[in-house]
């Protein structure tokens, strides 16, 4: 919200003299719309005018428009919905009543809180607040008093004096007698200057309140600095008067130039040396307060540092146009310091979040927590306090798929996975507004144009400038252009902030040390957050520095999968117990759950993507590779069971990206079902498969079906002797025996057996109906049946079934 803020104060209020003082994202409710954006503003000019805007994005999309306006004036309630209970809906009684959804609870509270305050300010009509809390509502602000709205700070704007009377008639003469008066305005300002000039003898003159005020004016104070400003702009009009022909050679005229030379010089040299001193002063009073953000995960806020430096806003500019190379050294040595000062609390910062992650105190720093390296290094006992493993079914920190067996029976897994989450996008929370915040106070202080740019200096080439690049990149002490104005910005933020990418880096090895599925938060939320930079300034600081790091974390991301294909091409299967299912098809699954609720409505759902189809054709590879080398369970059961289980997986997943893969799942599970069926059933009746194996023979060598029976070896007599040989009571023992041998192949954690049971009594069922219509056909009114039915056969498949 903080960028979103920022690009909308530059791109929509500066150009309409308005100032932002609060925000809420908002829809309306009952609807599902895109979000828009209410704003509460304040013109920067008196009076003061308060609105409530409604900013949303183009239809493109690529930049934000302001929609509608509504006067403050005109707003006759507020209605928060609900005082006590957390709300995110209110509405606005304009000349309709507005019902808008707010996308949190706080900004909406924030939004409301700012209205009531301009409400007190500025209007002598008092809006109605109903069921909003009394917390919110905080004592009114004493009008005409300069108090700060809602955490903005208001400059004082001078009041506005009327012309009399002879001066309005005066004016009014002089435009008369000009006839381009109204038609040129700048050549009437002009005309005037001029006359101006020579009435006060060509400027020439200097104040001795402005002399006394260059010379020894208080730096220190608000009322000194402007006093000090006044006399340096005076100062540097009277240097600058044009002057006539020949009044250059006087000898007065050359003095005077040389003492308005003298006490700019003077100046220039005194107002560096206590700016210097104050960059000091003021870095010594910052560190002061580090003391109270070593314990969290914060960063020192930099506002008021910011806040008492751009008092000499308008003095550096003026030392900008008069005396370049004593601005230039002000630069540096502004970016010398602040850089130390940065890197002293970014990497105490990041300390905190280093500790954080691993779960220990600052005392685990002795035992060498090297953030730069991401090892864990130390003595046994000391690595007790910061491994990153602990009892029961902690992850090890060369995490893969294959050692995430015991994980989902594990609470604590969940728990240091949400936290890391947190504590990374906490992170990147907190050094967004820093870095926006410098980039911001050095455009003003400094007078960098910020946001304008057609060409120059490449991104690249920014990046490698020195300090010595950064000096040339100007000629004869004046900017060259907009673009090198807006790249010395981003060489400035990349000295000052030198420490943030590495120590980010340092960060993300660390988070991938201690489980690498981090990867995966830290792919959605370093995109997230680069998205949000290129869409405040796609070449700024902040944008280039997450951009590179993303890189890291996706090379990270990418190692992540590759690491999980290698080791399921290296598994070993123990050859004395049945194979199951394979860990890494159980951690496929558990590694899809996970990344499917980190990725819901991700930017990077791509890259997610492309890793589930190299992983899931990994797992078809190594599943086959365990089922040909299976010695103690089957070939077909390894591939039944595993690819049923895949099969379930996805189906319960619903990943679009693999639906291919899922039909492909389900055909090798019932093909290898079929197979295992057909192979462990086999012949259960096994000489009577023989007997009618050699009848089908003679029929296929051309004897007639029902000329069998007077074939020696197939008659009738021969026949009763082999079905005699398959009472009702062996067949049921066969079967058993079948169902005790399924039992031994099959693992309990997949709960095939029933459904290989069922079609293992289908294929039996099916041999006896063969059977029979051989009998039938070869036979014809002979009277001959098996010694058991189809009837029986289900009883005795049933029968088993139930009593194991």
């Amino acid at each position: 919200m903080t960028a979103i803020k920022h690009a909308l104060q530059r791109d929509i209020f500066t150009p309409n003299d308005e100032r932002l003082l609060s925000i809420v994202n908002v829809c309306k409710a009952g609807k599902k719309k895109r979000n828009c954006f209410l704003c509460a503003t304040v013109t920067t000019e008196r009076p003061v005018q308060v609105n409530v805007v409604k900013v949303k994005k183009s239809d493109k999309g690529d930049f934000y428009k302001r929609q509608t306006a509504w006067a403050l004036r005109d707003l006759a309630v507020v209605d928060a919905k609900d005082a006590v209970k957390e709300n995110p809906e209110f509405d606005l009684h304009f000349d309709k009543v507005y019902k808008w959804v707010a996308s949190s609870t706080v900004e909406k509270n924030t939004f409301i809180s700012c209205i009531w305050k301009l409400n007190q300010r500025y209007l002598r009509k008092k809006i109605d607040f109903i069921n909003v809390s009394s917390q919110l509502l905080e004592e009114s602000v004493p009008s005409g008093e300069n108090q700060s709205v809602a955490g903005g700070d208001e400059e004082a704007v001078d009041e506005y004096q009327e012309l009399n009377a002879r001066e309005e008639q005066d004016i009014e003469i002089m435009m008369e007698g000009c006839e381009y008066a109204i038609s040129n305005a700048e050549a009437f300002a002009e005309k005037l200057s001029r006359e101006l000039q020579v009435l006060d003898g060509n400027h020439m003159d200097l104040a001795k309140g402005h002399i006394k005020a260059l010379q020894e004016g208080d730096l220190t104070s608000s009322r000194g600095i402007e006093a000090c400003t006044n006399a340096a702009d005076a100062l540097l009009q009277c240097m600058n008067v044009a002057l006539r022909p020949g009044h250059d050679m006087l000898h007065a005229v050359k003095q005077q130039q040389q003492r308005f030379s003298d006490l700019r010089e003077q100046f220039a040299r005194r107002l560096a040396s206590h700016l210097n001193s104050v960059f000091v002063q003021q870095g010594h009073d910052q560190s002061s307060t580090l003391a109270q953000h070593s314990a969290e995960l914060t960063l020192p806020n930099h506002h008021p540092f910011h806040r008492d430096l751009l008092r000499y806003a308008k003095l550096m500019e003026w030392l900008k146009n008069t005396d370049y190379g004593k601005y230039e050294g002000l630069t540096k040595n502004y970016m010398d310091y602040l850089s130390r000062l940065y890197e002293r609390e970014i990497k105490d910062f990041f300390e905190v979040a280093k500790i954080k992650m691993t779960g220990t105190t600052r005392e685990g720093k002795k035992f060498g927590l090297h953030g730069s390296s991401g090892k864990l290094t130390g003595s046994t006992s000391s690595l007790n306090k910061l491994s990153v493993q602990s009892s029961g079914n902690r992850r090890s920190q060369s995490s893969s798929l294959l050692d995430m067996g015991n994980m989902s029976a594990s609470d604590l897994d969940v728990a240091d996975r949400t936290k890391f989450d947190k504590i990374f996008e906490q992170v990147l929370s907190e050094l967004e507004p820093l870095c926006l915040a410098e980039q911001d106070f050095i455009s003003k202080f400094f007078k960098l144009q910020q946001h304008q740019s057609t060409s120059g200096t490449t991104t690249n080439e920014v990046e490698e400038m020195d300090g010595a690049a950064l000096s040339r990149s100007y000629t004869s002490g004046v900017p060259q252009t907009v673009s090198s104005e807006k790249d010395m910005i981003r060489q400035m933020m990349t000295k000052i902030f030198r420490c943030i990418e590495p120590e980010l880096n340092n960060l993300i090895a660390l988070g991938d040390k201690i489980d690498s599925f981090n990867s995966l938060y830290m792919l959605v939320k370093m995109s997230h957050h680069v998205w949000t930079a290129q869409n405040v300034d796609p070449a700024s600081f902040l944008s280039t520095t997450l951009g590179n790091v993303l890189v890291t974390v996706k090379r990270n991301f990418d190692k992540c999968i590759s690491n999980q294909m290698k080791q399921m091409d290296e598994v070993k299967i123990s050859k004395k117990s049945k194979v199951g299912i394979l860990p890494f098809v159980a951690e496929f699954e558990e590694f899809a759950a996970l990344a499917e609720s980190i990725f819901k409505n991700a930017e990077r759902r791509g890259d997610l993507d492309k890793a589930y189809i190299k992983l899931i054709r990994a797992v078809f590879v190594s599943v086959e590779k365990v089922a040909n080398e299976s010695q103690k369970t089957p070939r077909d059961v390894v591939m039944m069971e595993n690819f049923h289980h895949i099969f379930a997986t996805l189906s319960r997943l619903k990943i679009s990206c693999l639906e291919a893969e899922k039909k492909e799942a389900k055909q090798k599970y019932t093909d290898h079902l079929q197979s295992y069926v057909i192979y462990s059933l086999g012949q259960p009746l096994e000489k009577l498969n023989h007997f009618f194996e050699g009848v089908e023979a003679r029929v296929a060598q051309g004897i007639r079906e029902e000329e069998v029976s007077y074939q020696l070896a197939f008659n009738k007599q021969e026949l009763r002797k082999v079905i005699k040989e398959y009472p009702g009571k062996e067949v049921k023992k066969g079967l058993d025996n079948l169902y005790k041998k399924v039992d031994k192949h099959l693992c309990e954690e997949e709960n095939l057996l029933q459904v290989v049971w069922h079609s293992m009594q289908d294929e039996f069922i099916r041999q006896y109906k063969h059977f029979e219509g051989l009998i039938a056909r070869c036979y014809p009114g002979s009277g001959i049946t098996m010694e058991f039915t189809i009837q029986d056969i289900l009883d005795y498949c049933s029968s088993i079934a139930q009593s194991h």
